[in-house]
């Protein structure tokens, strides 16, 4: 029946109480079921009374469509599974980038996934000692890996690097002066500065050099006795080319020891993987830093470790002591979810093969090129059996994550030119249905072609992202 007065919209309890409603409130519940609903009839009843004024001066071809009992239930249905969708879900990340930031940085594997599930889902050892039946500390089990895997004498964990910085700034140079180059002062992505973390940390800036070029005895000529550390910076995702000057870290430590002072390093990335290093050849690894004598090193856990979000911290025993005392240490602790998820990834980096194998980042950036070549010709081929003209091409590929700017690594993708397909939408109308799948997909969108690298799409996730292909040629627009 046609519903033209608002007096005639059904009551809400007699709406929801229909035999249509009873999947959506063991779903959905009960009380989200009769807001939706709220909501949903609420807009029919202005809608209605719009109606009413508007029937006198309007033409009838811009009347409102009809309303009904059950066109209303499917505005209620359909609001409530769109807004039970969830804001962080899974997506199939087909740009090729392997730390795209907005797309959450390093996965885990299904290894580390499933240590994350078993220990969130029930009680764990997070602080507990068995042996001594007592309450333990939490950095513990990853603090021992830390220092077996590289050869330091202690390391803590924090929840990001910024706080990394922060804590140990806060620890080593409270009010007193840490010495850096005027070329490292970078800000990286999310606004995150290196002058205002140490202002937040209460120390005190002294920079030296130029923005391009900086000597030792820039750092020699500003050392007094307010002095308490020197600080290297990596830069991440910029580099100065050109004529330009930098001080090795060898020397910075060598001049840092002279004067009984910590060399901290903030190597933003923290390269453990020696094939990693070997392909990403200027970025400093967490291990020629140890080598180079710095006393404190701060890195992050999501980056080419390919962990979790974390800042982990690693040096010296008298500095990181330290740190361990200080109230900020409480502010920045890691849940429990994050230190399973980083000592499992550890575990994996005591065998290299092992690492490459189960740490997806060094799996996705060490695949050899004639290998995704095939893999991506052979998903060509299945595209071409649904008569979706696919084409491989010569791609590059870059880390993502603002590590090794510079650097494209050759690769391969799967191609489509929606204007060789006759009656497809756009490419922006399929792109953006490719995004509002309920797997959502991401790709790259160049001159009115799309581009799938594979490189970054786990095998089991092909079939899904052909189906949702399919659907997207075929959907004028989802969104």
């Amino acid at each position: 029946m046609t519903i033209t007065n608002p007096r005639d919209l059904p009551k809400i309890d007699e709406f929801i109480g229909d035999e249509c409603f009873a999947e959506a409130i063991e779903t959905f519940g009960y009380m989200p079921t009769i807001k939706t609903a709220r909501a949903v009839i609420d807009e029919a009843r202005s809608t209605l009374l719009n109606q009413g004024e508007c029937n006198a001066t309007c033409h009838p071809s811009t009347k409102e469509t009809p309303l009904t009992c059950e066109l209303l239930t499917q505005r209620v249905l359909e609001r409530l599974a769109r807004d039970a969708k969830p804001g962080i879900r899974p997506v199939i990340n087909a740009t090729g980038v392997i730390l795209h930031t907005n797309l959450g940085r390093a996965p885990f594997s299904k290894k580390v996934a499933d240590a994350v599930y078993e220990v969130a889902s029930t009680y764990s050892s997070l602080e507990y000692d068995f042996e001594q039946k007592s309450r333990g500390h939490r950095n513990t089990h990853v603090e021992k890996l830390l220092c077996e895997l590289l050869g330091v004498e202690a390391a803590i964990v924090v929840n990001n690097n910024a706080a990394g910085v922060m804590l140990v700034l806060s620890t080593l140079a409270r009010d007193r002066e840490v010495i850096v180059s005027r070329g490292e002062l970078v800000e990286i992505g999310g606004s995150f500065r290196i002058p205002e973390i140490m202002e937040e940390s209460r120390a005190v800036l002294r920079g030296v050099g130029t923005t391009n070029r900086t000597h030792l005895h820039d750092y020699e000529r500003v050392l007094t006795d307010e002095t308490a550390a020197l600080l290297r910076v990596h830069t991440s995702n910029f580099r100065l080319i050109g004529f330009t000057k930098s001080v090795s870290t060898k020397e910075l430590a060598n001049l840092a020891h002279e004067h009984d002072l910590p060399l901290i390093y903030d190597l933003g990335s923290g390269c453990l993987s020696p094939q990693l290093a070997a392909l990403l050849t200027d970025e400093p690894t967490v291990a020629s830093a140890i080598e180079d004598g710095v006393d404190v090193i701060c890195f992050s856990g999501d980056k080419l470790l390919g962990g979790p979000q974390a800042g982990i911290i690693v040096g010296k025993e008298r500095y990181i002591s330290a740190m361990r005392e200080h109230p900020l240490l409480r502010a920045f602790r890691c849940d429990k979810m994050t230190l399973v998820a980083l000592e499992y990834t550890l575990r994996l980096y005591f065998d290299d093969e092992m690492a490459r194998r189960h740490v997806p980042i060094l799996s996705m950036a060490l695949v050899e090129p004639e290998e995704l070549k095939r893999r991506t010709e052979l998903f060509a081929d299945k595209l071409r059996m649904h008569d979706i003209q696919a084409t491989v091409e010569p791609s590059s590929m870059v880390m993502g994550g603002g590590t090794a700017p510079e650097l494209y690594l050759e690769s391969w993708a799967c191609v489509i030119d929606p204007a060789l397909h006759k009656g497809a939408p756009s490419p922006s109308v399929i792109d953006s249905n490719l995004r509002a799948s309920s797997r959502p997909v991401i790709c790259r969108l160049i001159q009115d072609r799309l581009f799938f690298d594979l490189r970054t799409v786990r095998c089991d996730e092909e079939d899904l992202l052909i189906d949702n292909l399919l659907h997207a040629m075929k959907t004028e627009s989802r969104s």
